[in-house]
């Protein structure tokens, strides 16, 4: 018989998962690690178990002891798992800008749920932070985990998480993304990850992508600390600094918006098959960008936090989206990838050293009107050669067949990139009969009328 004593055993162990249509060769590899695999959901079951557990080895939980938690719901959810576990009672207060989903799970664990504003600082005798610890300091038994300044918390991370991804990657790993709530993930992980690294001679980048609003931004590169704002991706970023983060091991700190954040998150859900939180979508929008500038050969870590299964009335509600500003005509289309890779197509090039007669009868025979030309010296400007253009400069008498078709051909206008919406390839065709898919400077998509029609029709 093969059995676990309790669900708490499961902590931990969590599966990595390449990324696959998000990224492209250009790119680092992007391996996700799926903390939503741990038993309530969340990497916060990691340090949640392991501050109780270190309060029963101090002797500070007493049998019906109560645990007592301000929590933007995921480390709530850890606690009131190993409450129910262990036999203690639970009481989380939460922000009242949280989804309803973690509320109703963290009652659903049996757990007493206090709401209090959002826009209240942290140290006002009712936010969030202040009421818990007053309920701890009233209640009999009572005991604040405080994951904020309890140092068990990077513990966790130091001895389960970070083990667990440089064994993954066989220790082959460049560079390590996370979003900061309290910071015991970053700062465990990536404390123990560049002690590995240097014991084999290299070095770990450490970046954190962080939600605009969030004081971290400016804390880490020392900059006067702008007046905190009110940002809607839950569970990262904070208004006060926080004992149990540790800036030493983390290189840099990036700003991502709450609309890049959840757009991300979305995508992942529909292009990756991985059902996460905004707060994964503002990791895996800065882990992107740090593949991009490391290059291919590479390796990038990025951990989601949790599961989308808590978001369905955030950022996965289309109306809530359009109402926050989140979705617009542009993401509604779709992008510039979506259309190329449900009709893809190769590109065909004309060559500068073919002559018009050559061009014109390839375009025949593909039936099209236009070619790109392939790229002369590097830095010189993109060419392209259309029909009308052939045909004017034959009428006029610039050109015959046997002339080199750069005497015909034009700069290339009406560019867009693979990330860019169908709404910007709309405003092209205002000027344009197709629109050049440019990505690094080369031609890897051509997109006429008929095929943006096509692609809108196949999705409704």
């Amino acid at each position: 018989m093969k059995y676990a004593e309790t669900i708490l055993d499961l902590i931990g162990d969590t599966p990595l998962v390449k990324l696959n249509r998000m990224t492209d060769s250009r790119a680092a590899t992007v391996l996700v690690k799926l903390e939503n695999y741990n038993p309530a959901g969340s990497v916060k079951d990691r340090m949640a178990w392991n501050m109780v557990r270190r309060a029963e080895e101090a002797g500070l939980l007493g049998p019906g002891a109560t645990l007592v938690e301000s929590t933007s719901g995921n480390t709530g959810l850890g606690l009131a798992m190993a409450a129910a576990v262990r036999g203690y009672r639970c009481v989380c207060t939460m922000p009242d800008k949280m989804s309803k989903e973690k509320i109703d799970m963290l009652k659903a664990y049996g757990a007493e749920v206090i709401i209090t504003r959002t826009d209240l600082p942290h140290d006002h005798p009712e936010s969030y932070v202040e009421v818990a610890k007053r309920i701890a300091a009233e209640t009999r038994g009572g005991f604040y985990t405080d994951q904020y300044y309890n140092m068990h918390n990077p513990e966790a991370h130091y001895l389960t998480t970070g083990p667990e991804i440089w064994e993954q990657t066989g220790g082959r790993l460049d560079a390590f993304v996370g979003g900061i709530g309290t910071g015991g993930t970053i700062s465990g992980a990536a404390k123990y990850l560049k002690e590995k690294a240097a014991e084999t001679g290299r070095e770990l980048f450490v970046s954190c992508p962080d939600p605009i609003g969030s004081m971290y931004y400016d804390a880490f590169y020392k900059r006067e600390i702008r007046k905190p704002g009110i940002y809607r991706v839950e569970g990262i970023g904070h208004d006060f600094m926080v004992g149990t983060l540790d800036f030493s091991v983390i290189d840099e700190v990036t700003e991502v918006s709450d609309k890049d954040s959840f757009l991300t998150a979305r995508r992942l859900a529909r292009r990756e098959g991985i059902f996460s939180g905004g707060s994964a979508g503002t990791a895996v929008h800065g882990a992107l960008d740090v593949a991009r500038r490391l290059g291919p050969g590479k390796t990038v870590v990025v951990i989601i936090p949790d599961s989308g299964d808590r978001y369905l009335s955030k950022c996965y509600d289309d109306e809530w989206m359009r109402d926050m500003g989140f979705l617009g005509p542009e993401q509604r289309l779709g992008t510039v990838r979506e259309l190329l890779e449900l009709k893809p197509a190769r590109v065909e090039f004309a060559h500068r050293d073919e002559t018009i007669a050559d061009v014109t009868r390839r375009m025949a025979d593909l039936g099209i009107s236009q070619m790109p030309i392939h790229a002369g010296d590097a830095g010189s400007p993109m060419m392209i050669i259309h029909e009308v253009d052939l045909l004017q400069s034959m009428v006029r008498g610039e050109c015959t067949a046997d002339c080199n078709v750069m005497q015909a051909a034009k700069p290339m206008h009406g560019m867009v990139g693979l990330e860019d919406s169908l709404a910007r390839v709309q405003q092209v065709f205002d000027d344009e009969n197709v629109a050049m898919v440019v990505e690094d400077a080369h031609v890897v998509g051509v997109i006429s009328k008929i095929d943006m029609v096509e692609f809108l029709a196949a999705r409704s």
